[in-house]
Parts: structure tokens; C-alpha cells; sequence
């Protein structure tokens, strides 16, 4: 399975969230700012709860995107709640981590995803948040280079 922007032309940072971690409110705010900043025509974050991490995200779907979009003014998506690993991962995070040959430790993981569905990086949860945004502004600005070019 490819995970593709192709007719949209966006890169995505696809992460594995969850709300009842040390480490929610800093990636929830951070996230969003990102997601603020680089703006939706070339870029999106999308989030994918997920509770195989010491049960640290135990609400339904419709409460996680409650909680993010109350708590932290989150405007991205938050997809239903899925597994990332193991025999019942979900296709879309067998795909980026069988691209990265790495599989998430905890919470908060990001793949960066190019409009062609490529994973150009990824991060885990306690790397910086400026790094990821040197790598998705680089990202954007060769989308609008790149649309620019075929006008």
C-alpha cells in the first residue's frame, strides 16, 4: 500500500498520537503550530491514536478528537483509533515503518510522507520539533517550486 498525495500535491506528517502520555500536550501544541504554519494546500499533519503503548490512550475515537480539539485547538485530522504493529497493525503503519525499517517505541512517532507517497524521514518522540520543521517547510517549498515550474 502507498500512501499518496499525488493529485493533491501535499506532504504529510503521519504520527502516532495519544492522550494520556507525558508527552501529549507538547506534541498536541506542536503539531498544530506546525500544521498552522505550513498551511494545508502543501502540507497536513495526520494523526492516528493508537493504545499499545502501556494503555496511555483508552478513549473512543470520537473522545480523542473531543479531547485534542478542545484541550489544544488541534485542526488537523484525527483518524480512528488503530494498532501499529504487530499482526493487526494497520496497512498504512506497516507501510511507513517497513519504508524506514524501524518500528515505533512509544508515542509520537513521525513520517514524513512526499506527494508521491515516499517517507523522506522520520522522527521519534523526543527528537526536536524544529528539526521536523526544516525538513517539511523543505518539503513544502519544493511543492510550490515544483507547481510553480509546471505553470
Amino acid at each position: 500500500m502507498r500512501l499518496r498525495n499525488l493529485r493533491y500535491e501535499k506532504a504529510s506528517l503521519v504520527v502516532n498520537v495519544a492522550s494520556q502520555c507525558e508527552q501529549t500536550e507538547r506534541n498536541y501544541r506542536e503539531l498544530q503550530e506546525l500544521h498552522r504554519e505550513l498551511g494545508t494546500s502543501h502540507f497536513n499533519v495526520l494523526a492516528f491514536p493508537c493504545s499499545q503503548y502501556g494503555e496511555t490512550e483508552p478513549w473512543a475515537s470520537r473522545e480523542i478528537e473531543h479531547f485534542a480539539k478542545s484541550n489544544f485547538g488541534v485542526t488537523f485530522p484525527i483518524f480512528s483509533k488503530i494498532k501499529i504493529m504487530g499482526s493487526e497493525a494497520d496497512p498504512a503503519f506497516t507501510f511507513l515503518t517497513d519504508s524506514v525499517q524501524k518500528t515505533p517505541k512509544w508515542n509520537f512517532w513521525k513520517f514524513l510522507v512526499n506527494p508521491d507517497g515516499k517517507v523522506v524521514k522520520f522522527w521519534k518522540a523526543e527528537d526536536s520539533m524544529e528539526t521536523i520543521r526544516t525538513e517539511a517547510t523543505t518539503l513544502v517549498r519544493e511543492i510550490i517550486l515544483r507547481k510553480r515550474a509546471e505553470l
